[in-house]
């Protein structure tokens, strides 16, 4: 009879279903309470008297006699009705799971069943968790506000669509009235059961004391060391009551003060149910019914109390509990965190040293766990609730991050090495437990020792191969088994009595402790050590977070909060799949909040480290050393006295000259903080949080590259309003020094950091940036436009093909800048080396844009027919025609600078593309050679024809212009060119004119995109302008031609730098007598002008 009543597996789908409804009901009343995810219909301002009508008449509502009051129900009876459908079968659920509960509970009672946590746990524990489950299910029930209103408007729309009540609505309303007062209802109900939950609590009395004790006695007692006796190292961690020393505290105390709430009579008749709840009362103010609904423990039990008759004494008993929790328990759970910070960190280390004994010693990991996490839990669910009072230190702890960071690496020590674990008790469970269970099983009956050998057969068949195959290990079956034999030897005239068996439970209990480090180590981990709750309480874990990250010696525990996020994906039910949804995003976002934070920490350290270390790299620049050199070459003269009160600069390096090592500078402090913050990192290279993977790193790569790429731009030193700008080689060298400062980081934590500096360059030599932010090419380009190229555009900066830069003319203002410390060689090799090809590609389109805009006016003049009618026309082509020659004269220094950077870098890249460009011929299909020349042009070669410039001008197409007129407007171009070249002579600055490049290469350009053949064209135009420039020789005024040598040698630079044409062709127009002439001339000026 007693195998028919199927009390464990009843006992198992109860407490599984049990705990969904309550997590369901928990759901229903955080949506009723949150005005954004609150039912519209409850919100609805037409629904209002519906609502108030069904609450007060609930349950007793007369559909039919009030229609005008429901009126709103019956215009949306369908929306009604598919909205409230959930929540109506989620209230039925409570009433299937009451029904099935009372069933089973008085099952029990008639069985006269027999409870003792010591010997049969798993019977005794699931007892007891269904009854603390279904009272949780009740009082969440009862703290639905809207339960009413919900269940009242399905019934109505239900009638009014189907014409009758739902059958279950008269015994829901009823539930709902009963149990407005639910403690009062369940301990009447619990009357009958008094005995068995009694006898239940009972047997806590050897584990709950031995638990609960004050952290001096666990130190005393050196709880949880290995170290305490080295002799017993080795041995077996095994007692007769395995799985009550993991047993949540927490769990306990629920089931002692909620099992005496409702059978609360044995309080008054039996000393030692008194001594047991008193001991519950006094450990704290709060119990967690489920998530972050909570129980007020001393208030629910005076309230409950208070109306009793003969209850005076319990209820000052209360009051004097809740007294010694306020005063104590604070401290006294205080001093156990503290503790178990210590023993952990020791335990691990252990451990971590000799995995090996994670074999026999597996139990004290489990115990670590449980102990912390109780510990945990406490803290946040008084943290949160607590009112104000005279310690509120005692609950808050900003070294949280320690304890939890060790809980994370004892389960990650766990679950590495689980293999080790698996070999020792296969061996364990094979070679000893079967034997002793095979001795021990020699009294049983028939029917239950059929169920015992086939435990030892099963266990005997193990072996380590099985292992080292890496076959999956089940013993589920066993354990349910063994559930079923506790019910069945547990009931009155069992035959075979388990509490005259003692021995039997023993070796039972170990077994399934054995089993389960074989097949489900990683559930029981899950069980003892996950902090689910801190999901449900987001406040109070970034508050942790942030008081931990105050701490600089917390520092490097700090990774401990996002991993934590990983546990939460475990805590979900099937029958509340919104919860799991709400608790993924509210996981996420926990997970990147805290990953953020310490990835931002880092990167300012770091960020702070590289601009010390750039500061001292400034001090060896050699625009400091003026100082050192003067003191040098006076240092054989007397030397003077120093002034009172000046202070003695010092050289560099003196700040790492120190005379006592205990003097920290602000240097080894950021080191000692980029240590500690790098040490987090090294919990974990990745974890899942709800299908996430997350790799801490990357969020501090990713921070360090907006940092650094807003670092850069600022190095810069850009201003717009007054042109100021920094050196590109200063800025070469201090990013440099931020780069090598940086590499420092992988010796503390593996990141890639040439990869974030290759992005973080690679972003620099684009406009904007991956954020759209601005870039140095942006900063640059813009500064060489609008500063240097303008001023150049009028004379203000000439160029000097000499010294290879461009220089300031002589002018009655200071100017702003010193051109050659930004156009010479080193600073423009500095700046291809910082804005690369692609952002000299950028340089170079921002120039050909200027340039196109000078050849559209030059062809609106050409329009205008002005140019030859009038001498200001003439001065006007010549003037952009030099604007065009300065603009190609920087863009030709920028690529011969990056032809040397790109050289130095990649040769055996460079030589290839020289001999490729080099390969074409003046035959080659023009789309072919454009394309060698692009590539050449893109490595820094300078080139036959400009491909930038070609397409530039090729884009200045329009519809309007036909090809032939655009062909008349270049040649005209060429034509007035040449007519106006003796204008020149006037000018006093035609020593410095451009021109040359900028006939050569526009012209080149121009009968390219037209496909005509440009040496015939620059033929033509050489001998125009020879014969201009004769004519120019035969003004015998010598004021008014006075710069005329100078522009002689201008057609002679023509003919010198262009591909298409020869020096014999020169000759064939111009006599080169002139030519040699005009350069004594000229030398002979510039020695006078010098002179």
């Amino acid at each position: 009879m007693d195998y028919q009543q199927k009390l464990a597996e009843k006992l198992t789908i109860l407490n599984e279903r049990g705990s969904g409804v309550l997590i369901r009901m928990n759901y229903i009343k955080k949506t009723c309470a949150d005005p954004k995810l609150r039912l519209s219909l409850l919100t609805d301002k037409s629904m209002e008297t519906a609502i108030k009508y069904i609450n007060k008449k609930f349950p007793n509502i007369d559909f039919r006699g009030n229609i005008q009051n429901l009126n709103s129900i019956q215009r949306q009876k369908s929306e009604v009705l598919a909205a409230t459908t959930s929540y109506y079968d989620s209230f039925l659920d409570v009433i299937e799971f009451r029904d099935h509960v009372y069933e089973l509970l008085n099952t029990i009672d008639a069985c006269q069943c027999f409870f003792d946590i010591a010997i049969n746990f798993d019977f005794t524990k699931n007892y007891l968790d269904l009854i603390i489950t279904y009272t949780s299910v009740i009082i969440t029930l009862s703290r639905i506000d809207d339960k009413k209103a919900l269940v009242g408007m399905f019934n109505c729309a239900h009638e009014m669509t189907n014409g009758s009540s739902d059958p279950s609505y008269p015994r829901l309303g009823q539930m709902f009235v009963e149990y407005e007062h639910p403690l009062k209802k369940l301990t009447e109900e619990f009357g009958p059961h008094t005995k068995s939950v009694t006898a239940a609590l009972l047997s806590l009395r050897m584990v709950y004391p031995r638990r609960n004790l004050p952290a001096e006695q666990w130190r005393s007692a050196q709880l949880l060391s290995l170290l305490s006796a080295p002799a017993t190292m080795l041995d077996p961690a095994c007692c007769d009551t395995m799985a009550c020393e993991y047993l949540s505290m927490e769990v306990m105390e629920r089931w002692i003060i909620i099992g005496f709430l409702l059978c609360h009579s044995s309080l008054n008749t039996n000393q030692a149910s008194q001594e047991l709840w008193k001991m519950a009362l006094r450990s704290g103010l709060f119990l967690i019914l489920t998530r972050d609904e909570v129980l007020n423990i001393h208030k629910v039990s005076e309230d409950l109390f208070i109306n009793i008759k003969g209850y005076n004494k319990r209820v000052a008993d209360i009051k004097e509990c809740r007294e010694h929790a306020i005063l104590n328990s604070g401290a006294m759970h205080r001093e156990r965190r503290q503790f178990l910070r210590g023993a952990l960190k020791e335990l691990y280390k252990v451990l971590e040293d000799e995995p090996g004994l994670l074999g026999p010693k597996a139990l004290f990991v489990f115990m670590a766990l449980s102990f912390s996490r109780d510990e945990v839990l406490w803290l946040v669910r008084h943290s949160e609730n607590m009112p104000k009072m005279k310690t509120p230190e005692d609950y808050v702890d900003n070294q949280m991050a320690e304890l939890l960071f060790h809980m994370e690496k004892l389960r990650g020590l766990m679950t590495k090495y689980n293999y080790v674990v698996q070999r020792y008790h296969v061996q364990y469970l094979a070679q000893f437990d079967a034997m002793v269970l095979n001795d021990t099983i020699q009294v049983a009956e028939e029917e239950e020792s059929v169920l015992l050998t086939s435990f030892v057969s099963t266990l005997s068949a193990l072996s380590i191969k099985q292992v080292e195959n890496k076959e999956e290990f089940d013993f589920r079956a066993i354990r349910l088994d063994w559930l079923r034999l506790q019910a069945y030897t547990s009931v009155n005239k069992a035959p075979l009595p388990l509490r005259e068996y003692t021995d039997l439970a023993k070796v039972m209990n170990l077994i399934q402790f054995h089993t389960r480090m074989v097949d489900s180590a990683e559930d029981l981990l899950q069980e003892t050590s996950e902090v689910s709750i801190l999901g449900f309480y987001p406040r109070v874990f970034e508050k942790m977070f942030c008081q931990s990250s105050e701490d600089i010696n917390m520092k490097r525990y700090l990774m401990a909060f996002p991993i934590v996020c990983s546990h939460f994906s475990q805590c979900g039910h099937p029958l509340c799949p919104e919860e799991t949804e709400a608790m993924e995003k509210r996981s996420l976002r926990l997970c990147v909040t805290f990953l953020e934070q310490i990835a931002k920490q880092t990167s300012s350290v770091v960020l702070d480290i590289c601009a010390e270390q750039c500061n001292l790299n400034d001090q060896l620049q050699p625009r400091h050393c003026a100082e050192a050199i003067s003191a040098a070459r006076h240092r054989k003269q007397k030397k003077p006295l120093q002034k009172k009160g000046e202070v003695q600069k010092e050289k560099p390096g003196a700040e790492s000259m120190r005379k006592d090592r205990i003097v920290v500078t602000n240097v080894d402090k950021m080191h000692l903080m980029l240590t500690e913050l790098c040490s987090s990192y090294s919990l974990c290279s990745d974890f899942v949080v709800f299908d996430h993977i997350v790799v801490p790193t990357e969020f501090l790569i990713s921070h360090l590259e907006t940092r650094l790429s807003e670092i850069i731009v600022r190095m810069a030193n850009y201003n717009q309003t007054t042109q100021e700008i920094a050196r590109p080689s200063d800025l070469l060298a201090a990013l440099r020094a931020y780069t090598a400062s940086l590499h420092c980081l992988s010796s503390y934590i593996n990141v890639d950091i040439t990869r974030l500096v290759k992005n973080v360059l690679l972003q620099q030599t684009q406009p904007l940036d991956s954020r759209g932010g601005q870039t140095i090419t942006t900063v640059f380009t813009t500064w060489y436009l609008e500063s240097l190229l303008r001023q150049a555009s009028n004379s203000l900066i000439v160029h000097c093909p000499t010294m290879h830069c461009f220089l300031n003319t002589a002018t009655d203002n200071e100017p702003s800048f010193r051109a050659e410390e930004f156009s010479d060689i080193s600073e423009l090799q500095s700046l291809a080396e910082l804005i690369g090809p692609y952002g000299l590609k950028f340089l170079s389109e921002n120039l050909m844009w200027h340039i196109t805009s000078q050849v559209s006016e030059l062809k609106k003049l050409q329009a205008s027919h002005l140019l030859i009618c009038t001498s200001t026309g003439g001065e006007n082509v010549l003037k952009r025609m030099t604007i065009i020659g300065v603009i190609l004269s920087f863009r030709s220094m920028a690529q011969d600078s990056l032809k040397e950077v790109l050289n130095k870098h990649c040769p055996y890249l460079i030589g290839p593309i020289e001999c490729l460009r080099d390969f074409i011929s003046p035959e080659t299909d023009i789309k072919v050679t454009l394309s060698v020349f692009e590539l050449a042009s893109a490595a820094g070669f300078s080139c036959d024809i400009d491909p930038a410039l070609v397409a530039a001008i090729s884009n200045m197409q329009t519809d309007n212009t036909s090809v032939d007129e655009e062909y008349k407007l270049s040649c005209l171009l060429l034509v007035y060119v040449a007519v106006s070249l003796p204008t020149l002579a006037l000018d006093p600055n035609s020593f410095y004119s451009r021109e040359h490049g900028a006939i050569n290469q526009l012209a080149a350009a121009m009968f390219t995109v037209q496909n005509k053949n440009i040496e015939q064209h620059l033929k033509e135009f050489l001998l125009l302008a020879s014969s201009t420039l004769l004519q120019l020789g035969q003004n015998v005024e010598r004021m008014e031609s006075k710069n005329r040598e100078s522009v002689y040698l201008l057609l002679h630079l023509i003919v010198e730098e262009s591909p298409f044409l020869s020096q014999d062709m020169l000759e064939s127009c111009f006599p080169y007598v002139l030519l040699r002439n005009a350069y004594r001339e000229v030398y002979r000026s510039f020695i006078v002008t010098l002179g």
